[in-house]
C-alpha cells in the first residue's frame, strides 16, 4: 500500500513539471552541436557528424590556454564560458562554493534538468566533514536562465544540435571549473550528478584524468533511451516520434550516451558509485541495468545502491537518507 501511494506521489510530481512544457518542434541544427558543420539538411548526415564525433577523443576537451578571468567573492565563482551560445546570461557560468578548511577533496555537484535550487543541507553536511562542495549551474538554469524561459528547455530539447552543444559546454564548463581547483591546491577531485546531471558528471569523468571518483544519480547509458521512454520528457517524444526513429535518435545523440565512454569509466584510477530506483519513471530500470551490465564488461567495479523509489521520491525519507549515508561512504570521510 505505501510503495502504491509513492507511485502516485511521484506521478503527480511529474505531472506537476509537465505544466510548463510545451511541444517544440523537431530541429537538426548540426552546426550547434557540430561547429563548421555546413548543409546538414538530413537525418543521415547528421549521424555521420555524430559517429565521427564518438570517435574523437578530443570532442569533450575544453579550450585549452584560454584565461577565464575567475572572480571568487562571497561564496560565489563566476567565470566566462569557453562557449559561446545566442543566450547571453547562459554564457557565464556560476557556482556556489561551500568551503571545507580543507584542501583534501572537493565534490562538484550538478543537478538535476530544471531544478529550482541548490541544496543548501548537501553542501553544509559535506563542508563540515571536510569536503568543499561547488554547485555549478549548468546550461539555461539558475543564473543562466534564458530570459523568459520557465524552464530550461535549450538544455534538452528536440533540438537534436541544441542538446548536443548544451550538455557538450555542460562538459566544457565542469572541466574548466576542475582545472580552477586543482590550481587552488585541492588534491582530490570528484563529481556528483543528478538525473540529467548524472550524464554530465559521467562525461567528464570518463574524460578528465582530474577526476578521482564519481558519484552518478538517477543515471543510465542512453540519454536517446531516456528521453524517448521517461515520464518528464513526454512533450521531447511528441516532437521527434513523427520524424526520427530511436534508433536514429540513438546515432545522433551518440556523443552523450555514457555507454559508448564504459571503457573510460573503467579506468583504474576512477571510482564509480550509483545510485538507481527501481520504481523510477523517469529513467527506467532497464536501461539504468543495461548501462551498469555494460560497465561491468569493461571491467568497471560500480558500488550500486537501489532503492525501492521513485524519481522524484528518492527525495523523500528514508531514501534519501539511505542514498546520502551510501555516498558519504563512498566518500571516504574521516
Amino acid at each position: 500500500m505505501y510503495h502504491s501511494w509513492l507511485d502516485r506521489w511521484d506521478e503527480r510530481r511529474a505531472r506537476r513539471g509537465e505544466e510548463s512544457k510545451e511541444i517544440d518542434d523537431f530541429v537538426l541544427d548540426a552546426n550547434l552541436a557540430f561547429p563548421g558543420a555546413k548543409n546538414i539538411g538530413s537525418i543521415g548526415e547528421f549521424c555521420i557528424l555524430a559517429d565521427q564525433a564518438v570517435a574523437d577523443p578530443a570532442f569533450f576537451d575544453e579550450l585549452s590556454g584560454h584565461d577565464q578571468h575567475f572572480q571568487r567573492q562571497d561564496g560565489w565563482i563566476k567565470f566566462p564560458s569557453d562557449m559561446s551560445t545566442d543566450v547571453e546570461e547562459n554564457d557565464v557560468v556560476w557556482a556556489k562554493i561551500t568551503e571545507s578548511g580543507s584542501l583534501d577533496q572537493a565534490l562538484v555537484i550538478f543537478h538535476h534538468w530544471n531544478a529550482s535550487a541548490r541544496n543548501r543541507q548537501i553542501a553544509n553536511f559535506f563542508s563540515r566533514r571536510g569536503i568543499t562542495v561547488v554547485e555549478i549551474a549548468m546550461p539555461y538554469h539558475f543564473e543562466r536562465s534564458r530570459s523568459g524561459s520557465v524552464y530550461a528547455d535549450f538544455m534538452l530539447s528536440p533540438n537534436l544540435g541544441r542538446t548536443i552543444q548544451s550538455v557538450r559546454q555542460a562538459v566544457w564548463d565542469g572541466r574548466t571549473l576542475i582545472r580552477w581547483l586543482k590550481s587552488e591546491g585541492y588534491r582530490e577531485i570528484s563529481v556528483l550528478g543528478m538525473s540529467l546531471g548524472s550524464w554530465v558528471a559521467g562525461l567528464i569523468a570518463a574524460h578528465d584524468s582530474a577526476v578521482s571518483k564519481a558519484s552518478l544519480f538517477l543515471t543510465a547509458g542512453s540519454l536517446a533511451d531516456m528521453v524517448w521512454t521517461g515520464r518528464a520528457t513526454r512533450s521531447i517524444r511528441e516532437s521527434l516520434e513523427p520524424v526520427i526513429e530511436l534508433t536514429e535518435l540513438r546515432r545522433a545523440w551518440g556523443p552523450l550516451n555514457l555507454e559508448n565512454y564504459a571503457h573510460n569509466l573503467a579506468r583504474t584510477d576512477l571510482e564509480l558509485h550509483v545510485v538507481l530506483a527501481k520504481r523510477d519513471k523517469v529513467v527506467l530500470p532497464e536501461i539504468s541495468r543495461g548501462f551498469m551490465q555494460r560497465l561491468k564488461a569493461a571491467g568497471a567495479r560500480p558500488n550500486i545502491l537501489e532503492l525501492n523509489c521513485g524519481h522524484y521520491s528518492l527525495g523523500m525519507p528514508p531514501y534519501i537518507l539511505l542514498a546520502g549515508l551510501s555516498l558519504k561512504r563512498f566518500l571516504s570521510f574521516r
